[in-house]
C-alpha cells in the first residue's frame, strides 16, 4: 500500500475543523487524486473542550504549539492559527527548518515574512504553499503560478477582500449608509468584532502583495502598497455611482512597468460593463492581464470553512503528488527588488466628492482650484442641502495626472467653504 502523507494541523476554529471534515468526507477521492491518502496524526489548538464538530479522539492532541513539528511523525505542518508573528510564525519557521513541508492559509504571515520562508524551503527542498491565503477557494495563486506561468504578467487587479465587498453591495442594492451595513455584517459574521484589518484596506494589502510578487516575479513588498478603505464611503457615493453607470468597489491594483512596481488598494468606481462591477457580496474575484493567455478571470468564494479548506487541501494533494516547486513561481534568488513606482505621475480619471457650505461663488471655487492645478472636469453635480446646511458636490475628472487632483485638493480643504475631508475614488480603466 502507498504510504499516506501524514499531517499535522494547529489551529482547529472554522477552517481547521473544515480541513479536517473535507479530508473525512471526500478521503476516498482525495486519495485517487493525490495518488496516496491523506490522514491527519496530530492536531493542536488552545482548548481542547471545545465542540468543533468534529472527533478529534483518533488524533494526537499537542499543547505546545511549536512541539507539533515533531508529531505522529508528520509530513506536512498545516497552520490555521493566524498573525503576521507570534506562535504561527515560530511554527513556520520550526517546521520548515526540520525539513517538513508547510501549508498556510496566514497571508500576513505570508506578506511579511513569505521570502524568508520561501528561501528556507527551497534550502530544505520542502513544500511552502498557501493557496488558502488569497481569495478562499478560488485558485487563483495556482492559476498565475502555473496555468499562467509562460506569460509576462502587465496588471493583476481585482476584488480581495468579501467583507468589504459585501458591505458595498448591501449599501448598493439597499440604499444603506456604511455604518448600519457594518454592524449588519459584524452580526452575520462577515466582519470581526474590530473590522479595522478589513475596511480599512490591509487585509486586501496583504493578499495583494502575495499576488504581485508571483505575477511579477518581484520580492513581496507590503510596505509599498498604498492602501485606503472604505470607512469613508457614503450611501451618497454610492448613489452618484450609480447615476453615472458605475459601482463602487474597494479594488487592488498590481502593475510593473518601466518605472518600478506599482501597487494600491483603493476605492474605485468600476464601470458596469466591467465584470468587477458584477461580483456582490462576499465573493472575491481577480483579473490578469498575460501577454499571450490575454485576460484570465477568477472568481469565487473568498473565505468560510469550505473555500478555505478546499484550498488548503488542494495544497496537500499537491505535496502528496510531489508537485512542490518554488513558492513564488521561480527560485527566491531570482525574485527582483523593483524600486515602487510613485503615484503622482499616473494617469487616470477621478471621482471627488466634497461636502461645502450653500453659498453663492462656491461653485466657482471649486472650478478655479481645479483649473489652478491643471485638472479637467468632465462632469459636475450639486445635490440639495442637507440639515447641516451644506451640499455634496461630485466631480468626475478627465484622464489626466494624479499629482493634479491631489494639488487641487489640498487647495480646497484648506478652503472655509469646503466641510471635512474631501473623497477621493479612481475610475477603473480610465
Amino acid at each position: 500500500m502507498t504510504q499516506p502523507l501524514r499531517i499535522a494541523i494547529a489551529g482547529l476554529g472554522t477552517v481547521g475543523a473544515g480541513v479536517i471534515r473535507l479530508i473525512e468526507t471526500n478521503g476516498e477521492l482525495i486519495a485517487r487524486r493525490a495518488g496516496r491518502p491523506i490522514e491527519v496524526v496530530a492536531v493542536s489548538a488552545r482548548d481542547r473542550s471545545r465542540d468543533r464538530g468534529v472527533d478529534l479522539s483518533r488524533y494526537q492532541w499537542v499543547d505546545d504549539t511549536a512541539a507539533l513539528v515533531h508529531a505522529g511523525d508528520a509530513d506536512v505542518v498545516v497552520e490555521l492559527i493566524g498573525g503576521s508573528d507570534g506562535p504561527a510564525l515560530t511554527l513556520a519557521r520550526t517546521s520548515l527548518s526540520a525539513g517538513k513541508s508547510f501549508v498556510t492559509a496566514n497571508k500576513a504571515m505570508i506578506a511579511h515574512h513569505g521570502l524568508e520562508l520561501a528561501e528556507v524551503a527551497e534550502a530544505k527542498g520542502v513544500a511552502l504553499k498557501f493557496e488558502a491565503a488569497v481569495a478562499g477557494g478560488v485558485p487563483v495563486i495556482k492559476g498565475l503560478r502555473e496555468g499562467a506561468a509562460a506569460n509576462e504578467i502587465s496588471q493583476v487587479f481585482g476584488i480581495l477582500n468579501g467583507t468589504c465587498n459585501f458591505i458595498l453591495s448591501k449599501m448598493e442594492s439597499e440604499g444603506r449608509d456604511f455604518a448600519e451595513v457594518l454592524a449588519e455584517a459584524q452580526a452575520l459574521g462577515f466582519a470581526e468584532a474590530d473590522p479595522s484589518f478589513d475596511i480599512d484596506g490591509v487585509d486586501a494589502a496583504h493578499k495583494l502583495s502575495i499576488l504581485a510578487s508571483i505575477a511579477f516575479g518581484t520580492r513581496p513588498a507590503f510596505d509599498a502598497v498604498a492602501v485606503t478603505g472604505i470607512r469613508h464611503v457614503l450611501a451618497a457615493d454610492i448613489a452618484e455611482a450609480a447615476a453615472l453607470g458605475y459601482r463602487i468597489r474597494l479594488v487592488g491594483v498590481g502593475e510593473a512597468g518601466p518605472h518600478g512596481l506599482f501597487q494600491r488598494v483603493h476605492p474605485h468606481l468600476v464601470p458596469l460593463d466591467h465584470p468587477l462591477a458584477h461580483v456582490t457580496g462576499s465573493l472575491n474575484a481577480v483579473v490578469a492581464e498575460g501577454n499571450f493567455v490575454g485576460r484570465l478571470f477568477f472568481q469565487g468564494r473568498g473565505a468560510g470553512d469550505g473555500p478555505t479548506a478546499s484550498a488548503v487541501v488542494a495544497d496537500l494533494i499537491d505535496i502528496a503528488r510531489g508537485e512542490f516547486g518554488p513558492p513564488y513561481a521561480m527560485p527566491a534568488a531570482s525574485l527582483t527588488a523593483a524600486a515602487p513606482e510613485q503615484a503622482s505621475e499616473r494617469r487616470g480619471r477621478a471621482y471627488v466628492r466634497l461636502h461645502v457650505a450653500d453659498k453663492v461663488g462656491v461653485l466657482a471655487e471649486i472650478a478655479a482650484a481645479m483649473r489652478d492645478a491643471g485638472v479637467s472636469i468632465e462632469s459636475l453635480m450639486q445635490r440639495g442641502a442637507n440639515a447641516d446646511g451644506s451640499v455634496l458636490v461630485a466631480i468626475v475628472t478627465h484622464e489626466g495626472p494624479e499629482r493634479c487632483i491631489a494639488q487641487a485638493l489640498e487647495k480646497l480643504e484648506s478652503s472655509a467653504s469646503v466641510l471635512g475631508r474631501p473623497m477621493w475614488m479612481h475610475v477603473l480603466g480610465g
